[in-house]
C-alpha cells in the first residue's frame, strides 16, 4: 500500500471513496434519502472546492497494490478552539477498515502539519459514529467540545477530538 499526497487525477477516486464510505458508515445515522442522493460528480466538485480554500487544504490518499484508492484523509490549517490544524476528513472503503490504513493516513496528516509548523490538531466526529469515536480515542484523541450539524433535515451531534501534540501521531 502507498500513502501519498493527492493529485488532480485522484479526485474521482477520492469522490468514490467519499460517497461509498458515507453510505456504509452513516446508514441509520442520517436519512437514507440523503445518502442515496450523494453523487460521485457532486463529491468531486466538493473536494475540488475544498482544495481551493484559503486555509492551505490538502488530501492524502491510500492506494492498494492494484492502484485503487481505498481511503483518504484531508487537513487544513485553522485557528479555533486552541487548535492550529484540522483533520477535516478520514474515509476508508468498508472492506479496508481495521487494517491500519486509517492510522497511516492520520499519521500522514500529522507529519504534513508538523512540516508546516502546526503542532496541534482536532477532528469533528458524529457522536453516533461509535467506531469513529473509538478510533480517535485509541489514537489518543481527547474529547473537547460539541456542536450540531444537519444532514438531510436530520440534526446530529458532533464531538471534537483533539491532540495538543501531534508528534505522537507520526508513525513510520
Amino acid at each position: 500500500m502507498e500513502i501519498r499526497i493527492a493529485s488532480k487525477e485522484d479526485y474521482k477516486g477520492v469522490s468514490r471513496v467519499y460517497v461509498n464510505s458515507w453510505r456504509t458508515t452513516y446508514r441509520g445515522l442520517v436519512p437514507d434519502d440523503y445518502l442515496d442522493e450523494l453523487s460521485y460528480e457532486d463529491a468531486e466538485k466538493r473536494w475540488t472546492n475544498f482544495l481551493n480554500n484559503e486555509n492551505e487544504p490538502f488530501i492524502y490518499v491510500a492506494i492498494n497494490d492494484t492502484g485503487k484508492i481505498i481511503g483518504f484523509a484531508s487537513g487544513k490549517s485553522i485557528d479555533e478552539n486552541n487548535f492550529d490544524g484540522e483533520l477535516y476528513s478520514l474515509y476508508l472503503l468498508q472492506e479496508c477498515r481495521g487494517l491500519g490504513v486509517g492510522r497511516q493516513l492520520v499519521s500522514a496528516i500529522a507529519k504534513h502539519f508538523k512540516e508546516k509548523g502546526i503542532y496541534s490538531m482536532m477532528v469533528w466526529v458524529m457522536k453516533q459514529n461509535k467506531s469513529g469515536l473509538g478510533f480517535y480515542e485509541r489514537m489518543g484523541g481527547k474529547e473537547y467540545i460539541h456542536r450540531t450539524s444537519t444532514f438531510g433535515g436530520s440534526v446530529v451531534e458532533d464531538v471534537a477530538y483533539g491532540w495538543k501534540n501531534i508528534s505522537e501521531l507520526c508513525i513510520e
